[in-house]
């Protein structure tokens, strides 16, 4: 019997971990007049500065790789 009791116990803990995620981005969601992330755009066009980084790297990738090697 003292089995099945560790199982079940075990079987909580992974749910309750599993689950966290969701209730986290629930309890979000309710706290902030059913908006989980704050104010958003919908259209995405606002300057940000990881974006700006993320072109500047995809940028520098497309160089180097169109680079010809010297001979």
């Amino acid at each position: 019997m003292g089995g099945v009791i560790e199982l079940f116990i075990l079987m909580f803990i992974i749910a309750g971990a599993a689950f966290a995620p969701l209730g986290y981005f629930i309890y979000k969601f309710m706290g902030k007049n059913a908006k989980p992330f704050g104010e958003t755009e919908p259209h995405g066009d606002s300057p940000s500065a990881i974006n700006d980084f993320a072109e500047n790297v995809i940028r520098f990738a497309q160089n180097m790789l169109n680079k010809k090697p010297q001979q």
